[in-house]
């Protein structure tokens, strides 16, 4: 079996890693062209492109698949089936209809539940008590093809976007080289037709999403702050200065009026909220370090009664 893979993030080269661990033949990789990374703004190859650049498979990195001369590299290539993982680029019908048994794509969601671009992000924000990794057969819609298999995977607490993708992206492995091998013994893979009921949609992350309000909840800042970590930040600011808050905690109880610091010591600063209060415990001015709570406390100054946010001073 003649196997194709997209994909580009390091969520996608778990994918490839296992695909590759498991003994099965890669015919060739698509990936987005490689950009410039680091304060130096070089050009370095991304996660999957090195990858399989270090196995020794074909690496195409074409900017889009919308015209004809752009996808003829990749479909004068014989392939049996195509892994699609976080590869970035919709595939036309021309390209989903190429491999033999068609195109095949590792979604971190439970399908239908978030379809679209932040699905673990999403996830976060909603509160959800689980998520998965849903192995689809892909067909025109964004993410509304028939479902393979699904495994299903609990969000903790103080999960983060990024601890939760991890954990997803080695299931997603597993469970992709599994449906692999079903499909190499039977010659076919069953699907599902995904049901609307319950479906919803995991729109990008907007910039301006990412900017705190304190009269929300404390538990609704707590669920961004660990949604935009890693990436991009849930943001605030302290007098003027932008502030990205990476670590925090909610804590119940009255604290006063919304985005006042209530207290700022060793164990943290607390800043009240529209309902209770957030603990922070790690968090980073603009142009500056990550650090946590007492070592900012140590070189700045942070007064009780300080205000968060644009009014903040």
């Amino acid at each position: 079996m003649r196997i194709g893979f997209a994909g580009t993030p390091a969520f996608a080269a778990t994918a490839l890693k296992a695909i590759l661990a498991a003994g099965m033949p890669v015919a060739v990789v698509l990936s987005q062209p490689d950009r410039p990374r680091g304060r130096g703004l070089k050009v370095e190859l991304g996660p999957v492109s090195a990858l399989a650049s270090a196995a020794g498979i074909p690496v195409l990195q074409p900017p889009s698949l919308g015209t004809t001369a752009e996808r003829a590299p990749l479909t004068a290539i014989e392939i049996d089936v195509l892994v699609v993982v976080a590869y970035g680029l919709i595939l036309p019908g021309e390209t989903l209809s190429w491999p033999k048994h068609g195109c095949i794509n590792v979604h971190a969601s439970l399908l239908p539940r978030w379809r679209g671009a932040a699905p673990i992000q999403r996830a976060i924000l909603a509160g959800d008590a689980q998520t998965g990794i849903s192995i689809m057969r892909m067909d025109a819609g964004v993410d509304t093809g028939p479902v393979i298999a699904q495994v299903r995977l609990p969000i903790g607490p103080r999960d983060t976007a990024g601890a939760l993708r991890e954990r997803l992206a080695a299931t997603g492995a597993v469970a992709i080289v599994d449906c692999l091998g079903q499909l190499e013994r039977q010659g076919r893979l069953h699907a599902t037709p995904q049901e609307e009921a319950g479906a919803s949609y995991a729109a990008k992350i907007d910039g301006e999403e990412t900017v705190i309000d304190w009269r929300a909840s404390a538990t609704t800042i707590d669920r961004m702050v660990r949604a935009f970590n890693p990436a991009p930040g849930a943001r605030t600011s302290l007098r003027g200065e932008l502030l990205k808050i990476w670590d925090a905690e909610p804590a119940s109880g009255r604290f006063g009026a919304a985005g006042t610091i209530v207290r700022a010591d060793s164990k943290g600063i607390v800043a009240a909220c529209g309902d209770g209060a957030l603990l922070v415990r790690e968090l980073q001015l603009a142009g500056g370090k990550r650090l946590s709570a007492a070592a900012f406390i140590a070189g700045h100054r942070v007064p009780a009664g300080a205000r968060l946010g644009p009014s903040g001073s």
